[in-house]
């Protein structure tokens, strides 16, 4: 194999499919990135057995040919060539090793053969559709930071993607939850989309998804069967295996009848609990909301460190009422709040509370109480 490609374009799609690679392998082959030459294209591919990440890009191919060296240090030695370098890579199958010129720099580096080097073979997908980047990265964004980590509920460890709503108005959601605090967006069902099976697309998968997008106007091409999920970024393909589990009945636990409604400046809210949780305990972490006619005093109490409190005006004209809400989680869900004005449905101390933009009702939130 012998090869001529432009730094920059190297660096940029080195830098896509080397994050897939973990640092610690048992498994040597799974350190190393596969690097492929034919007909001017060189491509890199890259896995952890669970997502696989491929991407192609231009290049002058004199002898076509394939190997895998190991991606972080391909990517560091790449990162530190000069700006507007021609990199020359060149392997002979006779010796396990790759050589890499540019300029007066060279580097060899340990090779593995690629026949050692696992395929996620994909199967057939059974549905196809497209989604504007922006629309992804919406859904991503408003729903990963709900995402539990717990694993022993592995089922809770991604974003469950599904069909939802009636046949006229169907929707393509997006729910993630932690037990407690759960988001949920939904966007107009694209077509291709209808009859798709719901699927748990893991942690790993939706945060490499978010930083491949790099234009929001692009189209991104989303495949999917009962078992696997591939996004088609340009040149870039990611392929995942999706969390077999079954997403618990959600829509439970989303309150229906919540009667008190506090409408707040979503901006002044924000700010408040950031001041006021600087007093609350790592462990604790509580704050505690007291709503009475027009006002809302938000209070945290730590026995070790000393107390705060800040007085908002609000829109409220429900029975008086204290509540307590973990600040970081509350601080979390106030972030995904598009709007200006953010509106908070809560029924007492002990029940879920519902989270929306006032003008937007794509995307609610709901949040368990804390004991203050």
């Amino acid at each position: 194999m012998k090869v001529t490609v432009e730094r920059a374009q190297l660096l940029k799609s080195l830098g896509h499919v080397h994050r897939v690679v973990e640092r610690r392998n048992t498994i040597p082959i799974l350190g190393n990135v596969l690097v492929r030459a034919e007909n001017a294209r060189l491509s890199l591919k890259a896995t952890d057995l669970d997502l696989e990440v491929t991407e192609t890009l231009a290049a002058e191919t004199a002898t076509g040919g394939s190997t895998t060296v190991p991606a972080h240090m391909f990517y560091d030695i790449v990162r530190k060539l000069p700006d507007g370098a021609q990199i020359v890579l060149e392997a002979d199958g006779d010796r396990s090793v790759m050589a890499i010129r540019a300029g007066r720099s060279r580097f060899t580096l340990q090779t593995l053969p690629e026949s050692d080097f696992p395929d996620l073979a994909a199967g057939d997908m059974t549905h196809s559709f497209s989604l504007a980047a922006a629309d992804v990265k919406r859904l991503i964004d408003r729903t990963q930071f709900a995402i539990s980590t717990e694993e022993t509920r592995y089922y809770l460890n991604g974003i469950y993607l599904h069909t939802a709503g009636s046949a006229k108005a169907a929707t393509l959601r997006g729910v993630a939850t932690d037990g407690h605090r759960l988001a949920q967006i939904d966007l107009a069902l694209p077509s291709g989309a209808t009859g798709m099976p719901g699927v748990i697309v893991p942690r790993k998968t939706v945060g490499e998804v978010l930083r491949l997008i790099e234009d929001n106007e692009a189209e991104i091409k989303i495949e999917l069967s009962q078992g696997k999920i591939r996004f088609t970024l340009g040149n870039v393909v990611l392929t995942s295996k999706l969390i077999d589990g079954t997403f618990p009945d959600y829509g439970r636990v989303i309150p229906q009848n919540n009667d008190k409604e506090l409408i707040v400046d979503k901006k002044d809210f924000e700010a408040a609990v950031d001041r006021v949780s600087t007093i609350s305990s790592e462990r604790g972490r509580a704050v505690k909301l007291a709503l009475s006619a027009g006002k809302l005093v938000l209070s945290v109490t730590n026995p070790d460190s000393g107390s705060a409190t800040e007085e908002l005006e609000v829109e409220y004209a429900s029975d008086a009422l204290d509540i307590g809400f973990n600040s970081r989680y509350l601080l979390d869900i106030a972030a995904q709040i598009e709007g200006e004005v953010a509106v908070l449905r809560l029924a007492d101390p002990g029940s879920p509370t519902l989270v929306q933009d006032k003008d937007n009702k794509g995307a609610l939130y709901v949040l368990m109480p804390m004991r203050v």
